[in-house]
Parts: structure tokens; sequence; C-alpha cells
């Protein structure tokens, strides 16, 4: 319960360092995180309704299940204690995600000048036999209709996130595995702020933008440009402009995404969930490189993140996946089977 509450005393205070060193204000910029903020708990209220209303049904066997069934739901799973506990998961999460935000917007203002995009790009070219990675992407799947498809795939983090955490939170069959979740996305926001001091960079569609000019205008080409303009109005009056917000090394799409599909295994979710998340993991880790977020090197130093945010976040909430009940058969029933709860687990 307390751990990702726990990330975000954590991170604050980190923040308010860098920022006070840096000479800009603490802030949320733009609103971002307050709005995600709001937006998420309203998702989470409409999901346990859902969550409410489908089980109601499913145990009175109805279409339209009565008010006594869904009562009898909402008292066995959403009791005030357990609402206010998913209710300090979500809080935590964005304030953890404000506090990173205010840390990646002042990397170049405590690191100034230091940028290691080419020794970045000399390390994916030396893993391609001197091929730029980009490059071979773009002349293997070409920069047409692929160009607007992993455009759409990486924008689609930006709903994907919050969406994963609202439906792990509520629809986690053990609330100790959503929390589990919402911990270890909290601890990728510290590290993946920490990583980017370690090797402050751009990315390549800023340091070599020719290699990148044959795609077609997209949803991710106006961010890029949205973005390089926010830099250098940051850049010139830290204090009053929109925080910037380009930093390639490591890879947060990649850390947050691969802690979810690894999460998926340790959980024991669906198998169809699963290969999902596996999916939209490649498919991810195909978009940083094709449209020039990240280099190579980002992406492996995001799965450096993701491993490292899990075990944090393992570490802190303790979450073991509880055994399955297991089937006993019962001598001369005919084939009757009762469950029976795992030793120690308080269930019958």
């Amino acid at each position: 319960m307390l751990a990702a509450p726990l990330v975000a005393l954590v991170t604050v205070p980190t923040a308010l360092v860098a920022t006070e060193a840096a000479g800009v204000p603490l802030r949320d910029p733009d609103h971002v995180a307050a709005l995600y903020l709001a937006l998420v708990c309203f998702g989470v209220a409409l999901l346990i309704g859902l969550d409410i209303v489908v089980r109601a049904a499913h145990r009175s066997g109805t279409r339209a299940p009565s008010r006594d069934a869904m009562r009898q739901v909402q008292a066995e799973r959403w009791t005030l204690a357990q609402g206010a506990v998913v209710g300090s998961a979500l809080v935590s999460f964005y304030v953890t995600y404000m506090a990173y935000r205010n840390l990646k917007s002042v990397v170049p203002l405590l690191r100034p000048g230091q940028l290691f995009d080419r020794q970045l790009g000399d390390f994916d070219r030396s893993l391609f036999a001197g091929r730029d990675p980009a490059e071979l992407a773009h002349t293997l799947l070409g920069t047409g209709i692929t160009a607007h498809f992993l455009s759409a795939v990486y924008v689609a983090f930006i709903v994907f996130l919050p969406l994963s955490l609202a439906v792990a939170l509520v629809f986690s069959a053990d609330l100790r595995a959503g929390l589990f979740y919402a911990t270890a996305q909290s601890v990728n926001w510290l590290i993946g702020a920490g990583s980017y001091f370690l090797l402050p960079s751009l990315g390549p569609v800023y340091s070599t933008p020719g290699a990148f000019a044959a795609l077609p205008a997209s949803e991710v080409t106006h961010l890029q440009a949205v973005l390089l303009d926010q830099r250098i109005e940051f850049l010139r009056d830290p204090t009053t402009a929109t925080p910037q917000a380009i930093a390639a090394f490591a890879s947060l799409h990649i850390s947050m995404n691969f802690t979810a599909a690894m999460i998926g295994h340790l959980v024991g979710a669906g198998r169809r969930l699963q290969i999902g998340l596996w999916v939209w993991f490649a498919l991810s880790t195909a978009s940083t490189v094709y449209l020039g977020w990240h280099y190579v090197a980002d992406d492996l130093g995001g799965l450096v993140l993701g491993v490292t945010a899990l075990v944090i976040a393992r570490a802190l909430t303790g979450y073991v996946r509880r055994p399955a009940p297991r089937r006993l058969r019962i001598p001369g029933s005919r084939g009757a089977e009762v469950l029976d709860a795992p030793a120690g687990s308080g269930q019958i």
C-alpha cells in the first residue's frame, strides 16, 4: 500500500533540489499531470461501476442484476479502504510523473553543452556493421504507410499507460498485483529521469534530421517539431517558458512497455493478454528507432531500466503471486471436484 507513495516521496524532493539548483520553479507544465490524474480517476470510477455490474450479473445469472446483488459485490470488492488504496496509488503515480517532468526539463540547464548523440550513434552503427539502424528500417519497411502506422503506435502510448494502470488497479483478482504494477511504473519515472542526467542526448531525429526527411508528415513529425520549439523557448527563458521534454537515453517507452509485458507474466495474466502486451512492446520498439526518437542504445538502456524497476517494485511491495487453488478429486464421487485453497492463504 505504501510503495507507490514512497516512490513519490523520494521523487518530489529530488525534483525540488534539481529545480532549485537550475534556478527554475517546480511546476506542473501546462497542468498535464493534474489533467491526467482527473481523467484517469474518472475512468477508474467508471471501470469500478462496470466491475460491479458485470460481477453481479454473473453471480445472479441475469443481464440486468438486482440492486441487492450489486450492493453485495460492492461490499465485497470495493470497500472504502480499498478505494482509498487505489486512489493513493493513482495520486502517487501522477505526483511522481509531475516531478519526473521537472527533472527531465532541467537536464540541459544542469549539464549544459553536454550531449552524447555522436557516441550513441557510433555505438548503433557498430552493432549494424557500419549502417544506421533507422536507415535500414526505412529501406526494409519503406517510408509510406509504415510511417503512419508506427506513428500511431508511438502516440498511442499516451493512452496505453493510463489505461493499463486503471485496468490493473480495478480488474486484478488480487489488488496487490495492481499495486505492484503501479509501483513499478512509478519507479520507471524516477530512474528514467536519472538516466537522462547520465547520458544527455537529443535523439537521432534532432541530431541527424536529414536521415528522417523522407518520412511523410504525421502526428509524430508534428510532435517532434513542437517539442523542438519548446526546447528552444525554454533554453531562452527557463523560468516562464514551457519546460522542455526532449531526452533520448534511456527510452521510457521501452522500459514502461517492457515492465507491462513482464508483469503480465509475473501476475499470471491471461495468455491472450500476455501475447498482446509483447506484440505491443515489439511494435513500440520498432517505432522508436524508425521514427528517430531513440538510438538502439537507448532501447537497450530502457530494458535495463525496466528490469531495475521490477526489482525495486518487488522489494518495495513484497509482491509474490499466490498459487492458484488446486482441484482435488473426491474418491467415490463420480468425478466431482472441489477447490483446495493454498496453504496459508486464509481462503476456504
